[in-house]
């Protein structure tokens, strides 16, 4: 089968596509011929070493975190999955591999694909649908009546968070250039603010949920319009040290990022707000729950571009470029229906 892998972190010349033999499902495996694989930031982060202090890879790796596809064959243990159907997924993160014409999907992270929805369209839920539910829904605990704000709008995550936001009551602030207002209004934005021209700290305060998907400045500047006792949910962010604990990092650098993020600490403490770090994991059944809102259209995706297989490395380049609203997927041969 043919496979996107590296051999060692890097820029995109380390990419390439090379024969690797079809693997095997083992217990609780299925196996999924892909037919379409989103491509999304941490994808770039993967190839580039960014995240090698939180998962450990092993090379030759191939790349890819989100798919949609059919079950060609399941290994023992399989309970709730067969031959033939239609799944989507986000893999896990010890165990990655979309762009490939067959990968191994653990059973407890797959979701029957919903019928509404082509391939290329579930493609591009997993890894975002996840993250924006576990930072409003889990996380933040958003609920009917609250007031959130959404930055980046017009990203992956962005686009499904507010449709979830405003699924769940909210009333919805979010950022983003002037050119895609429109879009994030037919999203269900209450308030769209162009970040271009005015910061968000002059024109909204006293929120509930700030899901902050940038870091930095303006992850520091979230604190000023979060109210009392509300809380700040971060991607973009550096993890702090209650997250690096949680997640069994060595104490050495427990330390490291305690001091790394003391600036944000001491920002929340001084707000009497919650920060929290999110490092999303993958779920089967909150899947299911996503692809039943889609199915019903309570939530629609947004995808930007769609490239051929063959195209990987451009489609790579465009996420990187940072333009693209929504998200931009991979179409696997045989072509995505």
């Amino acid at each position: 089968m043919r496979a996107l892998v590296i051999d060692r972190y890097g820029g995109p010349a380390v990419m390439r596509i090379v024969e690797r033999p079809r693997p095997e499902p083992g217990p609780g495996e299925l196996l999924v011929r892909v037919h379409a694989a989103s491509v999304n930031p941490v994808d770039l982060k993967i190839r580039e070493g960014k995240l090698k202090l939180m998962v450990r890879d092993r090379f030759p790796l191939t790349l890819g975190s989100d798919l949609s596809g059919e079950v060609v064959a399941v290994g023992a243990e399989v309970r709730g999955f067969a031959v033939g159907q239609a799944v989507f997924a986000r893999l896990d993160k010890a165990r990655i591999g979309a762009f490939a014409e067959y990968a191994l999907v653990g059973q407890a992270v797959a979701a029957g694909k919903p019928p509404r929805l082509t391939h290329v369209q579930a493609a591009s839920v997993p890894l975002v649908g996840l993250t924006a539910w576990q930072a409003l829904v889990e996380i933040a605990a958003l609920r009917a009546g609250q007031r959130v704000l959404i930055h980046a709008g017009s990203g992956g995550v962005g686009t499904l968070a507010i449709q979830l936001a405003k699924h769940l009551g909210a009333f919805v602030v979010t950022t983003a250039s002037g050119r895609n207002h429109a879009l994030l209004t037919q999203l269900g934005a209450d308030q769209v603010i162009d970040h271009r021209t005015t910061r968000f700290e002059t024109v909204v305060k006293d929120l509930d949920v700030v899901f902050d998907t940038q870091g930095g400045e303006t992850l520091e500047r979230s604190f000023a319009v979060v109210r009392e006792g509300g809380v700040v949910v971060t991607i973009g962010g550096m993890p702090d040290a209650k997250f690096a604990r949680a997640y069994g990092l060595n104490p050495l650098l427990v330390l490291a990022l305690r001091f790394m993020t003391r600036r944000v600490t001491r920002l929340a403490r001084r707000r009497g707000a919650r920060f929290e770090y999110l490092f999303m994991r993958a779920d089967g059944p909150q899947l299911a729950q996503l692809g039943e809102l889609l199915d019903r259209e309570v939530i629609r995706p947004v995808v930007d571009r769609t490239f051929s297989f063959d195209e990987v490395a451009e489609a790579f380049a465009y996420v990187g470029a940072g333009h693209a609203v929504g998200k931009v997927v991979v179409a696997m041969s045989p072509p995505a229906a």
